[in-house]
């Protein structure tokens, strides 16, 4: 607040303005008798008419007289009077005009002071507007990473479980093949036997007794017909791999539900451990527009995690697998006998990473990339279990009529 504004001299002008000298003249003019003026400090008139002969008194306030008083008609006494209401009126006005000062210069000071909280607030609004940029860029740059690396652990367990395929298939290649090489290594002696025969055609008989070609020739036909059989489970085993990785198939189509279900279930009988054995019953059912190669990878997961609840309990157990059509879609069924889950478990049984199993035994991705393929379909899975007995995986995959 300015000092010189609020506590100053004020001017006779300044303190009486033309209206306030015009409400305040006629009363004075009938007081005086007539003839009244109202002088400023240096003689002049502010209102009203003064002869040369009129009696002045000052207006003083502080110390010096800030204008006067006048009236040739006037009694001494009523002009004393006169004086000091007109005194009591300016300094009213000093009061109204310091209050008034006061008032403009602190609602004058309130507005800048708002004007700098403004100007605050807007800087510090600007700053974490910039902030809450830069940290939707850091989380979007975090989620992204997230995603990525989500995908990464998603491929990693469609790896491992091509990694436990392929030591399955191998042992189950590696059988045919064994009496395959064997049968042709002794079919190979049966032609050293043959070419012998050759060089003793003279003595034909005898040489046919020694070399016993009877046998030769009935021994001969028994491998090439096991060669063949081996050869055929081959061809098998390599078309259910083949169906499998669905590598023929990569775009949706209609297809039978229960073909990926054989062919999961044919990949997962190679690898059973003796304790455990697969159960299928399929019912009739319509067909899906579907990935064929999502549903195999859905269904091993699913036959996958059975054996391994049946494992886990210690005991012998059965997986069973079942297919039905519904009202409104396709109803399949995964059940087994194993350790069950608890309602904790339930619970988190679909977040990423979790798992019931030991720590290096699982990345707890199966359910929740089984969860993700029947949501893509446009499917529901829910989970019923028990602790000790046994869990049952209930898909639901609604047909386009």
């Amino acid at each position: 607040m300015s000092e010189q504004a609020f506590d100053r001299e004020w001017t006779l002008a300044e303190l009486l303005e033309p209206a306030a000298l015009e409400r305040l003249g006629p009363p004075l003019r009938q007081l005086l008798g007539g003839e009244a003026a109202i002088l400023d400090a240096g003689g002049k008139t502010c209102w009203g008419l003064s002869s040369g002969e009129a009696q002045r008194m000052p207006l003083i306030l502080e110390l010096e007289p800030l204008g006067y008083i006048a009236s040739a008609t006037a009694r001494p006494e009523a002009l004393a009077a006169c004086r000091q209401l007109v005194t009591q009126v300016l300094r009213s006005q000093v009061r109204f005009k310091m209050a008034s000062t006061l008032h403009l210069e602190a609602v004058a000071e309130d507005f800048e002071s708002l004007k700098r909280e403004h100007a605050r607030l807007v800087e510090s609004e600007n700053r974490y507007k910039t902030l809450a940029g830069a940290l939707e860029n850091r989380v979007k740059a975090q989620v992204a990473q997230l995603e990525e690396r989500q995908q990464m652990l998603y491929e990693a367990e469609k790896l491992a479980s091509v990694g436990q395929l392929a030591a399955g298939m191998a042992h189950e290649i590696n059988n045919p093949l064994g009496f395959v090489r064997s049968n042709l290594s002794t079919f190979t002696h049966y032609l050293q036997k043959l070419n012998e025969l050759k060089g003793r055609l003279a003595d034909a008989p005898s040489a046919w007794r020694e070399l016993d070609m009877d046998f030769v020739l009935e021994d001969g036909l028994d491998l090439l017909g096991e060669t063949a059989v081996g050869l055929e489970r081959i061809a098998r085993i390599v078309a259910d791999l083949k169906s499998f990785s669905n590598v023929d198939r990569a775009t949706e189509e209609l297809a039978n539900l229960n073909d990926s279900i054989r062919q999961a279930v044919s990949v997962t009988e190679r690898q059973l451990p003796a304790t455990v054995s697969l159960q299928a019953d399929l019912g009739d059912l319509p067909k899906l527009v579907c990935l064929p190669g999502h549903l195999n990878q859905l269904f091993f997961n699913l036959l996958k995690n059975g054996v391994q609840a049946v494992q886990d309990s210690g005991h012998a157990g059965t997986v069973k697998i079942s297919s039905q059509a519904a009202a409104d879609g396709i109803a399949v069924a995964i059940s087994d006998d194993g350790i069950g889950m608890t309602p904790e478990q339930r619970e988190h049984a679909f977040e990423p990473f979790f798992t019931t199993r030991k720590i290096g035994s699982g990345a707890g991705l199966g359910l929740c990339t089984a969860r993700n393929i029947v949501l893509a379909h446009s499917g529901r899975i829910t989970i019923d279990s028990q602790p000790g007995q046994g869990t049952t995986v209930h898909l639901h995959f609604p047909t386009r009529t």
